[in-house]
């Protein structure tokens, strides 16, 4: 018998016995699935009677809280439904009390939340309803398990599934842009090549392309809108695998993680539970609203409205027990079935605020994660941020959760691009030189001591905004393709065109183009942190302006495989620095210094002025200056000791830099520059002059 909500496993469950199927509702007045071809499935309310539909949410477990980890009693329903098999389509009817925050229809087919297959219905009419799927979880990983890679090591690359190989010829063509075609040895090859050890990809969980932009006859190309929380996007699988079904589409999922994983690669899925493709009010119900759309989704005092922080029409309630423990079962389902290596939650400020609303940095879910003994051995990555009242929580997150750092991103861009840009126009620039080197020694100022340096995701570009190239390219988004008269996307892009808009031939301009986009990139792997790089970035790919690309067809936003010079450059550039920073652990400390003690893992700081001096307080403060010599040097714990100069200059003048006089350095050996065809091989005599040419980032081993 099934007599607690304990008892049943969500969705189905297929094993030597009947089958069974589970759901939670707490104002489902009546719960029916329907198996197409086999009939339709009554269940019953497990563990009670219903509930009242004014019931608050059970998720804030917290010390004193009388609601806290207690089973909602009668949320919910379940029974056998005999002769279930893989490859079975089904949907659920729920029936329920009509007026404010509820929207019943016993006749209105449903996805199940914990569906392992969605597809349409009809799958030759793109306008049908989605429909869940019954699944063969089989799968023979043959021995391949996760690989281990130090955090300090990790290089993060985010791609999207489709744009990723769309354009590779080395790849089949029939497995361009889909799992296969991430798993092909070509696009392993080029990981290897670059140094990523980290794939991270856009949304993989089934979505939707939202209701207005499907209109305008447009299509969400990102994925931010999802339908289901555990199927993997069908139409990123290859067409044998579409064609052949669910279980297909999972096994090829299943197999691009095992190849990944056989070459060293782990695999970050960025996942979006802070809200759903259901959208607003009077949007698609497809599934948790038709359900127990007054528990699942947050909703204003006045009850007539969502309170969405998310900019997306609706924002899940992470108070409610329910919600906590789909979303949680979810990355248990990944992280253990499929076997990623770990997270990168969508604007995860979000899924932390409690009942009222407000963000709490010990949110239940977020301890309910880091607890979990099946998610210990994930990255949880946050985007720590909402669009609700502070809703900008960079920093906020606690130990084991590493953060975009979009303070590193504006510091990086303001000193490379528009700092440079305001020196040609008015002679100085804006700022000194002391914002970029708390960006290059981790970000201290918003990550504490206990955290350490491998709290931030450093990063210059991202899905969202320019492209590397076009950061260098445009002064401005151009986003006429997205239909919204180039409203959306951010203005505050701190970029700089070089003189001219968009594509040029003029040779000056793309030399100066290509100076600034290795000394971001330099700046970038060189930095305390974990460094994440943007698909195709390395391959000088362009969005041709358009810094919200959501939307736009494949043609303009793939990498670009071609045999372009300057790509390839770009390439070699980013394959050497990658080198450069495994060899050196002192630019990857993972913990930050204490004043007069000795930490392991931390990197003790030199700073020297262009003079080969200690760095004085002008020469931070004073924009005039803007170069700094930076002396790292580990504190071993798991490696060797290491050392390493850091050369910054961040002016379009020609400068002569005094390479610093230490007791314990015979010299310097340049290891590698922004500037082309600089001598590598030498030993350079400590106090021997340096010239830098113009805004470049130096690398000196030390002997």
């Amino acid at each position: 018998m099934h007599e607690t909500a304990i008892d049943e496993t969500p969705g189905f469950t297929l094993g030597t016995g009947v089958p069974r199927f589970s759901v939670r509702s707490a104002s489902a007045t009546a719960v029916s699935v329907v198996v197409d071809g086999r009939g339709t499935f009554p269940l019953t309310r497990v563990g009670g009677a219903a509930t009242d539909d004014d019931a608050p949410p059970v998720g804030d477990a917290r010390a004193g809280d009388t609601r806290a980890s207690d089973v909602w009693a009668g949320d919910v329903w379940a029974g056998d439904v005999p002769g279930v098999e893989p490859g079975d389509t089904y949907h659920l009817l729920v029936d329920g009390p009509t007026g404010p925050r509820h929207e019943f229809d016993p006749e209105r087919p449903l996805l199940d939340p914990y569906a392992r297959g969605i597809v349409r219905a009809d799958p030759a009419d793109a306008r049908a309803r989605w429909t869940s799927v019954v699944v063969d979880d089989a799968f023979d990983w043959g021995g391949v398990v996760k690989p281990v890679v130090p955090v300090d090591r990790t290089v993060v690359y985010e791609a999207n599934v489709r744009t990723l190989t769309a354009a590779n010829p080395a790849v089949p063509e029939h497995l361009r842009g889909t799992y296969a075609g991430i798993a092909h040895e070509s696009t392993i090859a080029h990981l290897h090549r670059i140094g990523v050890t980290t794939l991270e990809l856009l949304p993989v969980h089934a979505f939707d392309t939202e209701q207005w932009l499907r209109d305008a006859g447009r299509e969400n190309a990102w994925g931010y809108n999802t339908l289901g929380f555990f199927a993997p996007h069908a139409a990123h699988a290859s067409p044998g695998a579409r064609a052949e079904g669910a279980s297909a589409v999972l096994r090829e999922f299943k197999g691009m993680v095992r190849l990944l994983h056989a070459a060293g690669i782990q695999v970050v899925l960025d996942v979006v539970y802070n809200h759903t493709a259901e959208e607003g009010l009077g949007g698609p119900t497809t599934s948790l609203r038709g359900i127990d759309g007054a528990h699942r989704y947050r909703w204003s005092d006045s009850a007539a409205s969502y309170y969405d922080t998310t900019g997306c029409g609706n924002t899940l309630d992470t108070s409610v027990e329910a919600t906590a423990e789909l979303i949680v079962d979810s990355l248990v389902y990944w992280a253990r079935e499929v076997q990623v290596d770990g997270f990168r939650f969508d604007l995860m400020a979000a899924l932390a605020r409690d009942a009222h609303h407000v963000f709490d940095p010990a949110h239940p879910l977020l301890e309910r994660i880091r607890n979990h003994p099946d998610l210990q051995d994930v990255l949880v990555i946050a985007e720590p941020w909402d669009v609700g009242p502070d809703g900008w929580k960079t920093g906020s997150f606690g130990p084991g959760t590493s953060e975009w750092n979009d303070g590193f991103r504006n510091t990086v861009r303001q000193f490379w691009l528009t700092d440079i840009a305001e020196e040609r126009r008015h002679g100085t620039p804006t700022t000194g030189i002391g914002a970029l080197a708390g960006a290059l020694t981790g970000s201290r100022q918003l990550f504490d001591t206990t955290r350490g340096p491998l709290a931030g995701i450093n990063f210059v570009t991202a899905h969202d905004g320019f492209t590397l190239l076009d950061l260098v390219s445009y002064d401005g988004k151009h986003n006429e393709a997205n239909g919204e008269a180039n409203r959306d996307g951010s203005n505050d892009n701190r970029s700089f065109n070089h003189g001219i808009e968009g594509e040029t031939a003029d040779r000056g301009v793309r030399a100066a183009r290509g100076r600034s986009m290795r000394n971001l990139l330099a700046t970038l792997m060189l930095s305390a942190g974990v460094p994440m790089i943007t698909a195709g970035d390395e391959r000088s790919r362009t969005q041709h302006g358009n810094n919200n690309a959501y939307v736009v067809s494949d043609d303009l936003t793939p990498v670009e495989w071609s045999d372009d010079d300057d790509a390839e450059a770009m390439t070699v550039s980013l394959a050497a620095l990658s080198r450069l920073r495994a060899a050196h652990p002192a630019l990857r400390p993972t913990r930050f210094g204490i004043e007069g003690q000795e930490t392991p893992g931390a990197s003790k700081m030199s700073w020297y002025g262009p003079d080969g001096q200690p760095m004085t307080l002008e020469g931070w403060d004073r924009p005039i200056h803007r170069a700094l010599q930076y002396f790292a040097e580990s504190t071993p714990e798991h490696e060797p000791f290491d050392r390493v100069l850091v050369v910054v200059h961040g002016s379009g003048r020609t400068r002569d830099l005094t390479l610093p006089v230490r007791d314990d350095v015979l010299g310097y050996r340049l290891a590698w520059s922004s500037e082309k065809h600089r001598d590598h091989e030498r030993l350079r005599p400590a106090g021997q002059v340096f010239t830098a040419y113009g805004p470049g980032i130096h690398v000196f081993e030390v002997a």
